[in-house]
């Protein structure tokens, strides 16, 4: 009898050792570990800034622990970034352009994919006091006008427009982003700026949107690339294929561009 219980006592140890050590491996409070901290550093052009907000929260919903860092500016600004080595997940550039500079340098990570199209539309003040109505109404004398530097895409494709049409505008000032170009508009320190449909349907009711067909003839196409040597390859090659998919195109759609 004393043999039979020491190897019952022997069993019952055996078996609460089992027991203690999968309580250590799971959880002792019975809560699960936090995700791991990660962040995804996202450049993309200014005139992205309303889809690729609405997408960042998507993505951190979709993956616990991820922050996305959004950087907007203009997409020459932010290749100059690139190039100079600031670390960076994820290029999304409103023109080729831009994004050529990039992948020229050997700094994408695989081909760029168009994700969408954007217009020019000329924006003014609600009251629209210099009665714009057409792009040559932008060259008229005593019309205050903002645009685009021509390293910005909207400031290049201005200029194509220009061209095509034989009408030259003599801007108060050109800036180094679209969003800059708005907000002159927006305080009224502008007659009219020339911006994307994107922008004026961002404004709402604070500018005036006037359509002109000559923009027809410089349209913008965005690209958009992980960049090689991410931080977050993984994470980087995922949040393109949200910009790319049914969610993204979904919500490019909502502010006004043209998705293929």
């Amino acid at each position: 009898m004393r043999k039979l219980g020491a190897a019952l006592a022997a069993v019952g140890l055996l078996l609460a050792g089992c027991g203690s050590s999968d309580t250590r491996a799971s959880d002792q409070t019975g809560t699960t570990a936090p995700p791991e901290a990660r962040t995804l550093t996202v450049l993309a052009a200014a005139s992205l800034t309303d889809a690729f907000t609405a997408l960042e929260k998507k993505f951190e919903a979709d993956h616990p622990g991820v922050d996305v860092q959004l950087s907007f500016d203009g997409s020459s600004a932010l290749v100059q970034q690139i190039t100079n080595g600031a670390p960076a997940d994820v290029f999304a550039s409103a023109d080729e352009n831009n994004m050529k500079k990039v992948t020229d340098a050997g700094l994408a990570d695989g081909t760029p994919e168009i994700f969408a199209t954007n217009q020019l539309m000329i924006a003014a003040p609600p009251d629209n006091p210099a009665k714009i109505a057409s792009f040559a109404d932008l060259a008229k004398d005593g019309v205050v006008v903002v645009v685009c530097a021509p390293q910005v895409p909207c400031g290049a494709a201005t200029e194509k427009v220009e061209q095509a049409t034989g009408v030259t505008l003599k801007p108060v000032s050109e800036e180094q982003n679209v969003k800059a170009v708005l907000t002159k508009v927006r305080s009224g320190d502008a007659d009219a700026g020339v911006v994307y449909v994107t922008d004026v349907n961002s404004a709402g009711d604070k500018v005036k949107g006037i359509e002109f067909p000559e923009s027809a003839q410089a349209i913008n196409s965005y690209p958009i690339a992980a960049l090689k040597d991410a931080p977050q390859a993984g994470l980087a090659k995922e949040f393109v294929e949200l910009v790319r998919g049914a969610a993204g195109k979904a919500e490019l759609t909502r502010v006004g561009f043209v998705v293929p």
